[in-house]
């Protein structure tokens, strides 16, 4: 037993990965469903979220502690800049150690950028760090830029690189099957765990979506907008972590969609995104 797998252990359930990151207030901006973090955070916990995934200044503006695992997210880069693809460090680890984070969170985009190298070269340190601290180190690893289309086999290099470089878990986007996502697991050295991408109009997508990885091995997910975008992402959180955790079925997770039992239903501030606009 060690600092790492302590902390591990706060992130996870029985092994398995219920991660909703809400970093994307520095990316794209006040988006719905995580203009009050106060309140996004508390429905995704109560919905049974294994781990939130927040900037340092987010950790800091909460009115209490969550209960599930915090995750600190160190990359940084906005919609506006020239290169999209760039990710810089903002932060590191001893800051999340001060603030109290079970783990740290970086993004590295593998594919054509001229900053690849610059990122690469960061996570190698950021991994070295962590494992001098006992820090887990989760790592959203995609194949993005002018020489990759996100193919199967681009999302396993990518995956591979971010567990070479010493990666503890690694988030990439789910591949589309479950043949070719077996391959993207196989060949990671570490747990893998799916991206959400953007909203789905259909819940049952997003099981059967998540389903699938797990058949193909996946640990679980690090799903954002189609959790805390969802009109209750109570509800969805604890759909998910039902397939998740305890293995129901995808027929059984969405029915827990219907109950509305858990608690009160995001409001999407839309007079707030209207005034934004």
């Amino acid at each position: 037993m060690d600092g790492k797998t302590v902390r591990m252990n706060r992130i996870l359930r029985s092994g398995k990965a219920v991660i909703v990151p809400m970093d994307h207030g520095v990316s794209e901006g006040p988006i719905a469903g995580i203009i009050d973090m106060n309140r996004a955070v508390s429905l995704v916990e109560r919905g049974g979220a294994s781990a939130v995934l927040v900037h340092k200044g987010i950790i800091r503006s909460l009115k209490t502690p969550p209960s599930c695992g915090m995750i600190m997210h160190i990359s940084a880069g906005t919609k506006y800049a020239e290169d999209k693809n760039k990710k810089v460090i903002v932060s590191c680890v001893d800051q999340a150690v001060r603030l109290g984070a079970d783990a740290l969170s970086v993004h590295v985009n593998i594919g054509g950028s001229a900053s690849e190298p610059d990122m690469m070269e960061e996570l190698g340190k950021i991994a070295d760090d962590c494992d001098a601290t006992g820090m887990p180190l989760l790592v959203m690893a995609y194949a993005r830029g002018k020489n990759v289309t996100s193919s199967p086999l681009e999302i396993a290099h990518a995956a591979r690189v971010a567990g070479e470089l010493g990666a503890d878990i690694v988030k990439c986007p789910y591949t589309g099957d479950i043949k070719s996502m077996k391959l993207v697991v196989d060949s990671c050295p570490v747990p893998v765990v799916i991206a959400g991408g953007p909203k789905c109009e259909d819940d049952i997508d997003v099981l059967r979506m998540v389903d699938d990885a797990m058949t193909a091995g996946a640990i679980g997910i690090s799903l954002g907008r189609n959790i805390f975008q969802h009109e209750t992402p109570d509800l969805m959180t604890a759909a998910l972590r039902s397939l998740i955790v305890d293995g129901v079925s995808v027929e059984d997770a969405s029915e827990i969609l219907k109950e509305n039992l858990i608690g009160p239903v995001l409001s999407m501030h839309r007079a707030e995104i209207e005034a934004l606009r």
